[in-house]
């Protein structure tokens, strides 16, 4: 998906994300060291922010250094979900960040907490197969495929990844629930996401057609959405108004801080808005930041 259709398709969805407060206006700086002074806590999404598929972005590791030399205390918030955290940790070393697990928190650390008071329930899931996944094998689940009958024999839904996913098993997800509604509980909320060849749809996308395609209101555990964030506050004993949400998606990262009480940056240099008028941008959907930079 181009930028251009994605920012579309994120105004199109705007009724069915939380509300927030805006400022009147908002200020260019170089990069975050121009305005973490007010900040206790920033919070970093990854894609478009860290890094780009699995790419990291030039200087953000020596930038995140910088701010902890300042005192902050900083904090990967992340709508990745395909992987468990184990996996997320590695990848981050390999990226050349340092991040501690207590500093990161991702949309499926958000699902996991609300499946633990879920009923027993047995889960079709939308992920690529991973029989080595330790936090998902605890659970009764199927890997959805091109099989009717698994859709058919779930009891509920999980969106989590969608690397794999095709048009012939979405409608058979739509067709199957359908006939016969049952809960759909969404990992990552994203539409798309930032790699090295374009923007992917992500599990948020294939979710907001179950809208309109099969009369169903799935339930969303990541940005722009509270569960994710106040995950990360129980980390720390900080002020909303002290918390600094940095990242490249007007509609998750920008409007969920808000929502949040949080002030935001908004980067520009790489990720979903990257070649777009962001001024435009920012006057249609309505979503305005405290801060827009290239990059932190």
């Amino acid at each position: 998906m181009d930028p251009v259709r994605a920012f579309e398709a994120y105004l199109e969805v705007r009724p069915r994300l939380p509300d927030a407060v805006f400022p009147a206006g908002w200020q260019a700086a170089r990069n975050l060291g121009d305005v973490a002074d007010g900040f206790d806590l920033i919070l970093l999404d990854a894609y478009g922010v860290l890094n780009v598929g699995e790419s990291p972005i030039q200087g953000a590791a020596g930038r995140i250094s910088a701010l902890r030399a300042l005192g902050k205390a900083v904090m990967v918030v992340s709508n990745s979900a395909g992987y468990p955290k184990r996996r997320m940790m590695q990848r981050y070393a390999r990226l050349g960040f340092d991040f501690t697990p207590e500093e990161v928190v991702t949309s499926r650390e958000a699902l996991l907490e609300q499946l633990a008071y879920q009923p027993w329930r047995s889960w079709g899931v939308m992920l690529t197969p991973d029989p080595y996944d330790e936090e998902l094998n605890s659970f009764d689940f199927t890997w959805l495929g091109d099989a009717r009958e698994a859709y058919d024999r779930a009891e509920g839904f999980l969106l989590i990844g969608s690397d794999g996913w095709t048009e012939t098993r979405q409608v058979l997800l739509e067709a199957s629930l359908r006939d016969r509604p049952r809960p759909v509980l969404v990992g990552n909320p994203d539409l798309v996401a930032p790699r090295e060849d374009g923007l992917s749809q992500e599990p948020g996308h294939f979710a907001h057609r179950l809208f309109d395609k099969a009369d169903v209101r799935p339930r969303f555990f990541g940005k722009p959405f509270r569960g994710i964030y106040e995950l990360a506050l129980g980390r720390h004993q900080v002020d909303p108004a002290r918390v600094l949400m940095v990242g490249d998606t007007l509609h998750t990262d920008i409007l969920g801080g808000r929502h949040m009480g949080f002030a935001t940056a908004l980067v520009t240099g790489h990720g979903a808005l990257a070649g777009l008028n962001v001024e435009e941008a920012i006057t249609r959907s309505g979503i305005v930041p405290d801060y827009v930079v290239p990059h932190i």
